[in-house]
């Protein structure tokens, strides 16, 4: 399996350049079956990273672009009368493949927004009091601008901790950005489908039935309570208090899931601390800070604050 790993990452770091720490913690996301949400300024391969992960993979992939006049029926599906059968007949909506594209998922209105939220968290739909299944695996990779762009709608509590994790890519490096100009990474993914993809779908689904079967020792059980623990109150910082909404059970099972994935891309059966330590920016950040601050410096800085505050050798006091 770790061969299989090293391919998937070789490819998806061949198109997405300079940033090979992102697209490990996308992966590790998929795998663990989570939801990915990636944040960043427009024009910086987001939406090149959600295609070429699901090229990878070889899932089938839909993109919807998200706008303010989007409604939760093109996203679903809806029912239309057929005259010749004289029955409704349901019309899916792009919410029926295997990984689905949000594409600047913060320009629709909180009503479309939330029209993801049944399929994220149950794997299906309701459509006209009827429930349908959605294909597995399943996965919703969301792309959104920082909320200081016109025409965004800040995503919901309820919506935000619907994904595992949320990564932001950042200015690739000046030999990346070299790369990237003189390439068309684009063009890159539509002319090699077949070259880019790296395992099937059978195959994702041993992975991740794998993943699940890695070892976890107490003390790591005890060391996601203790970061979880100290969300749920004042962190104190040198200079003054850090405050931070606190991480709920579901963002600790969040967090020993992506911790599994982590150790099982670095070849290990057993999860370490560090292997927490590496996901739990991406896995918490979002759930503890919810304002429009600069991504990658308080946020990040809050992580990290809560990472020192925890002792690795006795967690729990």
């Amino acid at each position: 399996m770790q061969t299989a790993v090293n391919n998937i990452l070789a490819r998806i770091e061949s198109v997405v350049l300079g940033k090979p720490q992102e697209c490990r913690l996308a992966l590790a996301c998929l795998l663990a079956q989570g939801h990915l949400l990636i944040e960043d300024l427009p024009g910086m391969g987001k939406t090149t990273l959600a295609h070429v992960l699901a090229s990878t993979l070889g899932l089938s992939y839909q993109r919807t672009q998200f706008t303010s006049d989007l409604l939760p029926a093109d996203i679903i599906g809806i029912s239309i009368f057929n005259r010749d059968t004289n029955n409704f007949e349901l019309h899916k909506g792009p919410i029926f493949s295997q990984v689905v594209l949000a594409d600047e998922i913060n320009r629709a209105s909180p009503k479309t927004q939330s029209a993801l939220l049944e399929a994220m968290a149950e794997q299906q739909v309701s459509i006209d009091g009827e429930t349908y299944d959605l294909p597995a695996p399943f996965f919703v990779i969301a792309t959104q601008n920082p909320l200081f762009h016109a025409g965004t709608y800040p995503l919901p509590e309820s919506q935000l901790d619907r994904f595992m994790m949320r990564i932001s890519l950042g200015f690739p490096d000046i030999s990346a950005e070299k790369k990237i100009l003189l390439g068309n990474n684009d063009e890159q993914i539509s002319r090699n489908k077949g070259d880019l993809q790296a395992v099937t779908a059978e195959e994702l689904t041993l992975m991740q039935k794998h993943i699940q079967q890695i070892h976890v020792a107490d003390d790591v059980i005890n060391y996601i309570i203790a970061l979880c623990q100290v969300t749920r109150g004042q962190i104190k910082a040198k200079e003054s208090d850090i405050s931070c909404k606190p991480l709920s059970p579901r963002a600790g099972k969040a967090l020993l899931a992506a911790s599994k994935a982590w150790a099982f891309i670095n070849n290990r059966e057993f999860v370490l601390p560090d292997d927490v330590q590496a996901v739990f920016s991406a896995v918490c950040q979002h759930r503890m800070e919810l304002t429009a601050q600069d991504y990658n410096a308080t946020n990040a800085a809050l992580s990290t604050q809560i990472i020192q505050h925890v002792d690795v050798l006795k967690p729990l006091k």
